[in-house]
């Protein structure tokens, strides 16, 4: 789906608006998002936009993904294979897992820890990327990792980004928002983030990768990826990272 203009944007936002308060929000004061969420595949820039769109608000930003990265580094490192669902399961609700949500580091990157360990610099590493899909796809690991989601959010004044966020963890947030971009692109902006954390590794792997965790999420039974109903599209093929905060501060 192509971007809009602002102007295009501003009468969607006006549309929800009127649609929520009966049609009459003449004599209505329009209240700020105090919670955002933020959907989208892999390297559609979540991270960064949601990371800038709170540092912009004075909010604070929470990178879902990276509770599912970190949990699936803590299991691969306690010697769980992948495949072993009732393995997982088991680990899950034993898990205490913390993400700092103050002051969002321009890229996106929260810092997490598992079980007092920081897992922060390993959540990045080739065989998690290969494994959080079959891992995160698990009823029992989701619904751990939501309900500590749910609970940073009840503070308010956060924006959360995730593949989950609208349809599932926080249906009632102020604004959805779901980013998306060609699966090239996306490929193209992930070899660079591997290429400058100086990994060697084909552009054409990187698109094979993301193609496939793309069929494993959209597929799974439990929290499917895909925009909420009421969530805004926004197609980030050909658009700075600046562009795209601003829509989304438009909004």
């Amino acid at each position: 789906m192509p971007l809009e203009s602002d102007a295009a944007y501003n009468r969607e936002a006006v549309t929800k608006s009127e649609r929520s308060a009966g049609g009459d929000i003449a004599a209505k004061e329009v209240k700020p998002a105090r919670v955002i969420a933020i959907d989208g595949p892999g390297a559609s820039g979540k991270s960064a936009v949601g990371a800038l769109v709170a540092r912009r608000l004075g909010f604070r930003f929470l990178d879902t993904g990276v509770m599912y990265r970190a949990f699936t580094w803590f299991a691969l490192e306690q010697g769980i294979d992948p495949g072993d669902e009732a393995a997982l399961c088991r680990l899950a609700p034993q898990t205490k897992m913390a993400v700092s949500t103050d002051d969002p580091e321009p890229k996106g990157n929260s810092r997490v820890t598992v079980n007092g360990v920081d897992a922060t610099p390993y959540i990045v590493r080739p065989e998690v990327e290969t494994s959080v899909s079959q891992v995160s796809r698990l009823p029992a690991v989701r619904e751990a990792m939501v309900a500590l989601q749910r609970a940073e959010a009840r503070r308010g004044g956060i924006v959360v980004a995730g593949r989950d966020i609208g349809t599932v963890v926080l249906p009632d947030a102020d604004l959805k928002v779901y980013l998306d971009a060609s699966p090239e692109e996306r490929a193209r902006r992930r070899h660079e983030q591997t290429r400058q954390r100086g990994e060697t590794v084909s552009e054409a792997s990187v698109l094979d990768e993301l193609e496939r965790r793309d069929a494993t999420d959209s597929n799974r039974k439990t929290s499917p990826l895909r925009p909420a109903a009421d969530a805004v599209i926004v197609n980030t093929d050909g658009l700075s990272l600046e562009q795209v905060v601003e829509k989304i501060l438009t909004l």
